[in-house]
């Protein structure tokens, strides 16, 4: 399966909804630089709904962390909702839910990133 997104825009922050999988970091060169632009222009609140993304491996963990390092470095956020079993265990395993907000739902994630 390949990976794709989407785009959405609730209270001035950037859903991501991400579906598919992420095995290659040059599949989600464009996710990337649709990141980087938006918050190389101010727009740097993102939330990453994961509830469609049914697998990632190292590669896919480099994306999430390159989104939340560029967010961060301009004053921003990332938060990340909705994820399923495998990707939760992944990023527990990896230690990367200490660095990451992991919320329930997109609803949780607006609140958090409004309370910022």
């Amino acid at each position: 399966m390949t990976f794709t997104y989407t785009t959405a825009q609730q209270q001035g922050i950037t859903v991501f909804h991400l579906t598919g999988e992420i095995i290659d970091k040059i599949q989600a060169a464009e996710f990337v630089e649709a990141c980087n632009k938006l918050a190389a222009s101010g727009k740097n609140r993102f939330i990453l709904e994961l509830s469609e993304l049914r697998y990632m491996n190292s590669s896919g963990l480099n994306v999430l962390v390159n989104v939340l390092t560029r967010a961060r470095n301009t004053g921003g956020e990332v938060v990340v909702c909705n994820l399923s079993k495998k990707v939760k265990d992944l990023l527990v395993i990896t230690k990367l839910d200490t660095i990451f907000h992991i919320l329930p739902t997109v609803e949780d994630a607006i609140t958090k990133l409004n309370s910022k």
